[in-house]
């Protein structure tokens, strides 16, 4: 709980005492009534308010009332005897239990603190509505309108830059999209707006290194380009430009610049795995188009940048993707679709279109959680809900016909949105077996560990098979070849 939410609770619990254990008098009365308005009030303008508070709000209006009316009302004889007795403790229990309820909830869902990048370098952003000239939006209802994308750019900056600038919050598209994932309220994530990263806006990029390693993310379906800043962070600490793509229709919320926004479209349904593994080779491939679209944006960026950040700083011989879930499907096919990418990692995706068929090129890891590779065992009777028919052919087809090198690795106590903020977001739901920060610390770690090798030349013993610090992952010696 942050230090005011604290604060509120205490003088809600420290007022009902006064008000039932204290012999009644004028100046108490005040000095309690100012001492709950004053901590809600500090507490909001300070913290700013959130629904997990809300029951201590209740208890916290409940005792202005009581004390507002003790103020103005002449005092009366206090009654003895057994029936004020237990009128007091029901009081009592009433603010207890919702004194209670309020903290749980901040426990629930606390507004967490990130854990720090590892890296030397302050982390900068801005971002950018991109649309392609060269393909109509299908999904769109208004003929002739082109695919449109939002996209974010993070990149190194001089540590001494970024001080003393405020640093940005998530956005609210991140609470919305566990929202729909989870199908929760998104008032109960309403509060990720609090929470800070370590991005500062407006910053210079670094003029430490000539060029810089560029990577692209895409989000899984439902979710936003805002889903995974602590592997981003971490990447970009250590002197690469990631560039956040959401995806029109299958993210959760593409807000544009003007205002408007583009929601996530529901699939329709299918009645047999076929048709909606079709709908899926077709879905894949938009996205996939998406990223060799960002990319050539990116080539003419590095020749001309309008806003001249990014010119001739872009090194676009190093360039990998990354994804989850249906982004790791999209870094998968584009791997195969756009030989420009020279390194990627799906964390849990699909193979649907091309990749499917022929493999790899380019070096390519893949990361599953424990429940999922249990999926693939043909004798196993409950399946993960990520799991598709088509899901075990497909990788043995992509990892077996890749002529780079791959690797698949299995995590366990992982699941599905694991490879998220999830962990962070609520340890006691989604990290019970295992410590938050370390899970964040498996993907930011695992990734990084692989650009490095495969995008800068530095060879990492991480890679080279099971480590003591993260005795969770687990390298699949059928998959995990070294080619080149």
């Amino acid at each position: 709980m942050r230090v005011f939410e604290i604060i509120v609770i205490l003088v809600i619990v420290g007022a009902t005492a006064g008000i039932l254990f204290v012999k009644r008098n004028r100046k108490l009365d005040a000095g309690l009534l100012v001492s709950v308005v004053l901590a809600a009030l500090l507490h909001g303008v300070i913290e700013h308010y959130r629904i997990q508070m809300v029951p201590a709000y209740a208890a916290a209006l409940g005792l202005i009332i009581v004390l507002i009316l003790r103020w103005v009302k002449p005092e009366v004889k206090s009654r003895t005897g057994s029936w004020s007795r237990v009128k007091k403790s029901l009081q009592l229990t009433l603010v207890l239990a919702l004194s209670g309820m309020a903290v749980y909830l901040s426990q629930l869902l606390p507004v967490f603190t990130m854990p720090e990048p590892t890296g030397s370098y302050a982390i900068g952003t801005f971002s950018r509505q991109l649309t392609d000239e060269s393909r109509e939006e299908t999904l769109s209802a208004d003929p002739g309108d082109k695919r449109e994308l939002m996209v974010n750019v993070w990149y190194p900056v001089d540590p001494k830059t970024a001080e003393g600038r405020a640093k940005e919050h998530y956005p609210s598209e991140l609470g919305e999209a566990i929202s729909l994932v989870f199908g929760l309220p998104k008032q109960l994530f309403s509060h990720v707006t609090e929470i800070p990263t370590h991005v500062v806006a407006g910053a210079e990029l670094s003029a430490a290194e000539s060029g810089y390693p560029v990577l692209l993310f895409s989000p899984g379906v439902r979710s936003t380009r805002f889903q995974s800043m602590t592997a981003i962070e971490e990447l970009v600490s250590h002197g690469y430009i990631v560039v956040g793509m959401d995806h029109p229709y299958t993210s959760a919320k593409v807000t544009f610049p003007d205002g408007s926004s583009i929601f996530y479209e529901p699939e329709p349904k299918f009645d047999t795995s076929a048709e909606l593994y079709a709908n899926n080779v077709k879905g894949v491939a938009i996205r996939a188009a998406d990223a060799s679209f960002v990319l050539d944006t990116l080539t003419a960026w590095n020749t001309q940048d309008p806003n001249g950040l990014l010119q001739g700083k872009l090194d676009l011989d190093r360039v990998g993707i990354f994804g989850h879930s249906y982004g790791g499907a999209t870094t998968a096919e584009a791997l195969a679709q756009d030989k420009r990418f020279k390194a990627g990692v799906s964390l849990e995706g699909g193979f649907w279109g091309k990749v499917a068929h022929t493999g790899l090129e380019q070096p390519f890891m893949y990361m599953m959680t424990g429940g999922t590779a249990q999926s693939l065992d043909p004798a196993a009777t409950k399946k993960d809900k990520v799991f598709y028919e088509e899901f075990a052919p497909d990788l043995e087809s992509a990892m077996t016909n890749s002529t780079g090198d791959t690797y698949y690795l299995t995590v366990e106590h992982f699941i599905h949105q694991s490879f998220t903020e999830i962990a962070l977001l609520s340890p006691s739901l989604f990290a019970k077996d295992i410590d938050p920060v370390h899970n964040i610390d498996i993907t930011r770690s695992y990734v990084r560990a692989f650009f490095d090798q495969y995008l800068k030349g530095e060879p990492q013993n991480l890679l080279d098979g099971p480590s003591p610090d993260f005795p969770e992952v687990k390298f699949d010696q059928k998959y995990t070849k070294k080619r080149m």
